[in-house]
């Protein structure tokens, strides 16, 4: 880390910005501080950019671009100098898990899983390069017809709190292996791994000026970073709400706009599933990250007759999920990110209870050692809501889950698609047939059949209806950060 003296608390000075391939200040010279949201500490001192940085940094990008320097550069060398910054990351996994812990509250175990995963984008984008192709094309004509990828230009990465170090790999990643140059913004919260991704990129060879890095407390910095007249691409990943305000900013220039937006994801367990195994599953589907995940099963929906069995397993689980310090190898549960977060969760339990609601287990603030901030829930079910009710419905972005029953796959079909959202969902049974035909009905970018994982960098991500627009992961990733061009070539 590009460390200043620190303090007396042994937090990290970082107060500079990454722009143009230098470390600078803000314009301004404002720094703002993060502290840990699980124990209260600060943990540094960040620079806090304003619309002059903003100015800058997009200016250094749109230079780079327009240099050529990186976008010209032979596909397969981006691809080896994104494979060195793979092998740098993979150095300093134990040093980034622990910033990210920090700043996020998150157990450092998940962390760690998360800094490989920004490992694995990077590897994987860097051999992916070598597969962005276009085609021959037959038309009617006795010429030649083909297509180019090619990058789009200056993209902005606006990257959320809840998975900072692998999500932002998960844009920057393709973004530069399509040959673009980037502006990536993170959460006000969880800046210190985008600036050391930053850093090494440029370590592994990306040119000054293709990877820039604006930190802020502002939410009128991403709002600036939008509207820029020349970013050509927008990548965004938080809140449906600020998807529809970025939309907005970004419809008088056309820009090409990415959004992972929000999820009330549904998992429907049929009666003839393994309720032991299911349970097991369902635990980390909708508590990891405290529930602090967009693609949290936070709708489970049970066969009627197999609904008390299932909810005692699953509160039986609940109850002995280790919580404490995050820094504690052997947490599996931390923090939420902030006291705003932890009081918004709470008013959901509240608000369910006082609508007839139960909660089974938890809804209750966590406190021990390393929690002292007092932001950390306990894993929380809740049964007897309506299927309509809040919720039931809205994204909480907490540890909590709200089981329904129904009856018969219709209903089952109707509950899991009765939100406004369609980013991912899981279905629980051993009838093939009934999989398959329930499978096919549910109004979700991504489902798992007898699992809970359906996300992987290697196949598409992204959601139906509110959930967002365009696709991350995979190809389909990469092809999202670039144009197509078409060319006829007359053969007279």
């Amino acid at each position: 880390m590009n460390r200043g003296p620190g303090t007396a608390t042994g937090a990290v000075s970082e107060g500079r910005l990454r722009i143009g391939g230098r470390d600078v200040p803000t314009v301004a010279g404002r720094t703002y501080q993060v502290h840990n949201p699980a124990n209260g500490a600060l943990v540094a001192e960040v620079a806090d950019a304003g619309e002059t940085d903003v100015t800058l940094a997009v200016g250094a990008a749109l230079a780079s671009f327009d240099a050529g320097t990186w976008r010209r550069m032979p596909a397969p060398l981006r691809g080896e100098i994104l494979r060195a910054a793979s092998g740098l990351i993979e150095a300093r996994e134990a040093e980034l898990a622990r910033l990210e812990s920090l700043c996020s509250g998150k157990p450092v175990t998940d962390c760690l899983a998360e800094v490989r995963a920004a490992a694995r984008y990077f590897r994987y984008y860097g051999a992916a390069v070598d597969h962005m192709t276009g085609q021959t094309i037959p038309v009617n004509a006795t010429g030649l017809d083909l297509t180019l990828r090619e990058p789009i230009g200056v993209c902005a990465l606006i990257v959320p709190w809840n998975g900072p170090i692998a999500i932002a790999a998960k844009k920057a990643a393709p973004a530069l292996a399509a040959g673009n140059s980037i502006v990536l913004k993170p959460a006000p919260v969880t800046p210190l791994t985008a600036l050391e991704l930053a850093d090494i990129c440029r370590q592994a060879g990306v040119p000054d000026g293709v990877f820039n890095v604006l930190t802020g407390s502002q939410r009128a910095l991403g709002q600036q970073l939008v509207a820029h007249p020349d970013v050509a691409k927008i990548s965004f990943t938080g809140s449906t709400d600020t998807g529809v305000d970025i939309l907005t900013r970004a419809a008088p220039g056309i820009k090409r706009v990415s959004l992972e937006l929000g999820g009330k994801s549904p998992n429907v367990i049929f009666a003839d599933a393994d309720l032991a195994e299911v349970a097991a599953s369902a635990i980390a589907a909708v508590f990891a990250n405290s529930g602090q995940d967009c693609c949290a099963r936070s709708r489970i929906i049970v066969e009627r007759r197999a609904l008390g069995e299932f909810v005692e397993l699953m509160s039986d689980l609940a109850g002995k999920v280790r919580q404490g310090d995050p820094l504690d190898p052997e947490v599996k549960l931390g923090s939420l990110i902030s006291a705003s977060q932890k009081d918004r969760v709470l008013g959901f339990i509240d608000r369910a209870v006082a609508d007839g609601a139960e909660v089974v287990c938890g809804g209750h603030v966590v406190s021990r050692p390393g929690l002292e901030a007092g932001n950390a829930l306990a894993p929380t079910i809740i049964t007897g809501a309506a299927p309509d009710s809040e919720v039931a419905t809205t994204e909480v972005f907490g540890p909590v889950a709200t089981v329904l029953p129904f009856d018969g796959e219709a209903e089952a079909i109707a509950l899991a698609n009765a939100t406004r959202y369609g980013l991912s969902g899981s279905l629980w049974t051993r009838d093939i047939g009934r999989a398959i035909r329930v499978g096919r009905e549910i109004r979700s970018g991504l489902l798992s059949i007898n699992s809970d994982s359906s996300s992987y960098i290697q196949a598409p991500f992204g959601g139906y209806r509110q959930s967002g627009l365009g696709k991350e992961q995979g190809l389909d990733g990469l092809y999202d950060f670039t144009e197509v061009k078409n060319i006829y070539v007359s053969d007279r």
